[in-house]
């Protein structure tokens, strides 16, 4: 299949995907606090997100007299474009990716810490002091858990001793690195909800304290796009859990007993499992979200730098010590 196509089908559905997260969310939520959710527009109220959009796009699109035009009208875009660049090089099956680059590792992390500076900037452009305080608060929660995710990484490369994606969906397909690195799947995990910007690190956008965050001055399509990237940046984190350390698109253990199949077969069933995988973090989002109170600042930063920095660089040196002496001996 060419690159083009998988590319296109890959945007496709990561935007419809994060439509489906929406409504998702909204059933999720319903069930968690013992009420319907969504069920007036269309059968189980399967068209909500649908109406959702509408609404967005009839509403007036305010802009702060004293803000930054130009920067206020672009800050949305900068994150929806760093998730579509992303999904760039996940693979979603055996020869299933739209780019293969031998460092796309660190093309993942440079593209994933871009997607602040349209919080950031949008804080700024607002010329608002709620608006800014959230996006101060963005920078510093990226730069606190943009580290201790880049060494969770670093600590997988080992173990696929190379820096490209499709080597380390490669090296799971017997042992899944969640297995060989369980702390490591543990620390990237976490840093994937701190980045993600959601409950219980959604202190970018506290309601009781900034009213709405970064986003305040924000309306009509652009606070859609907002909205959007939100949810595509859940479904991506997803994706990258699932691809470094819950084995990819592999079956677990699936050197050890699944046989040969046809290049059909194997194509549905790699795309099936990787997409089952997503959404099942996809929900645990969710559910989180839902489950447990936000922190405070102080213990965001706290568990950042304190907690979770140490503890991967001491995971990350450790296995590397060990897959030395395994592959050197102790000579």
């Amino acid at each position: 299949m060419t690159p083009y196509i998988v590319l296109g089908a890959a945007v496709a559905a990561l935007v419809s995907s994060a439509a489906i997260a929406v409504y998702a969310e909204r059933r999720v939520a319903g069930a968690i606090q013992n009420r319907y959710g969504p069920n007036r527009v269309g059968p189980l109220g399967l068209f909500q997100p649908v109406a959702d959009v509408i609404k967005l796009i009839l509403k007036e699109d305010v802009t702060p007299t004293a803000g930054y035009r130009f920067l206020h009208t672009v800050a949305p875009i900068i994150p929806v474009a760093t998730a579509i660049m992303t999904v760039a090089v996940i693979p979603f099956g055996d020869g299933l990716f739209a780019s293969n680059m031998n460092a796309s590792v660190l093309y993942l992390l440079a593209i994933a810490s871009l997607g602040v500076y349209g919080i950031t900037i949008a804080g700024w452009a607002s010329n608002s002091k709620y608006s800014l305080l959230g996006g101060l608060r963005a920078s510093a929660q990226m730069i606190s858990y943009e580290l201790p995710l880049g060494m969770a990484v670093a600590s997988c490369l080992l173990f696929a001793g190379s820096l490209n994606v499709l080597d380390v969906a490669a090296s799971q397909e017997t042992w899944w690195n969640i297995i060989r690195n369980p702390l490591g799947g543990i620390i990237f995990v976490i840093s994937a909800f701190a980045e993600s910007k959601r409950t219980p690190f959604d202190l970018v956008e506290a309601e009781q304290e900034l009213v709405g965050g970064f986003h305040t001055e924000y309306s009509s399509m652009k606070f859609g796009m907002f909205f959007l990237a939100e949810y595509m940046h859940v479904v991506i984190n997803s994706m990258l859990i699932t691809t470094f350390f819950f084995g990819s698109y592999h079956l677990p253990f699936a050197g050890m007993w699944l046989p040969e199949l046809s290049e059909p077969l194997k194509m549905a069933l790699d795309v099936s499992v990787f997409l089952a995988k997503t959404s099942f973090f996809v929900f645990f989002f969710i559910w989180v979200r839902w489950t447990i109170g936000r922190f405070t600042f102080k213990q965001v930063m706290d568990l950042g730098w304190s907690r979770l920095l140490p503890l991967s660089i001491l995971n990350f040196v450790i296995i590397a010590s060990v897959l030395y002496f395994l592959e050197n001996g102790l000579s």
